[in-house]
């Protein structure tokens, strides 16, 4: 007696949607494995080479003083701290570093037009046009840095921007549940504005740095 072809079961779309999400799922641990890698791998260049100008993204402990220490150091004879907001003053990030300021206060630019990573690009495109700079120092928190560079190229195309990342305090300790999770949401941020959904994101999420 014949015997009849076995049929094959067809998946059901709730068992493919449940593979799609679990292969993504890899995906994303993966990237975010290798970012944390580049996160706590990330250096300056050494010897950091002199630039046009520095630009330091507010948001963040010890960005400042690492810009005017730079500025100080005449690696760049201009600055720009980007994001300021509105109502603030340069005496307001820079409570610490009086002596800089007062010396170098007409080298420094207060962006109050920035609210977020994308904002800060823009801000920076528009002062390096207004001083025709072809190379920039871009200072921000290390696990930021990614993100800054990747808005940053992409509006400021033909200009060397040379990353300069600070180590915030709380990432010297050992890592926490709350660390993890600001990584993972800079993580996902930056996958926004890999993929060119940075300017919606920013419309749409808190995006700041």
């Amino acid at each position: 007696m014949a015997r009849r072809p076995l049929r094959r079961r067809r998946a059901s779309p709730l068992r493919w949607l449940l593979r799609a999400v679990l292969g993504l799922a890899g995906l994303w641990l993966t990237g975010f494995a290798l970012f944390l890698v580049a996160v706590f791998t990330a250096e300056p260049p050494n010897p950091l080479p002199p630039a046009d100008g520095i630009v330091a993204l507010t948001g963040g402990d010890n960005r400042i003083s690492a810009a005017l220490a730079l500025l100080t150091e005449h690696q760049a004879p201009l600055l720009l701290i980007s994001g300021a907001g509105r109502g603030t003053y340069l005496g307001d990030f820079t409570a610490d570093d009086t002596a800089a300021i007062t010396r170098y206060a007409s080298a420094i630019t207060l962006g109050h037009m920035a609210g977020t990573t994308h904002g800060n690009a823009l801000e920076a495109a528009a002062w390096a046009k207004a001083h025709d700079m072809h190379s920039l120092i871009i200072v921000t928190a290390d696990y930021h840095m990614p993100r800054a560079m990747q808005e940053m190229r992409q509006k400021l195309p033909g200009v060397t921007l040379i990353p300069d990342p600070v180590r915030p305090p709380a990432m010297r300790k050992m890592i926490s549940l709350q660390t993890l999770r600001l990584l993972a949401g800079e993580y996902t941020k930056y996958l926004t504005v890999r993929v060119g959904l940075g300017r919606l994101a920013a419309g749409l999420l808190n995006t700041e740095s």
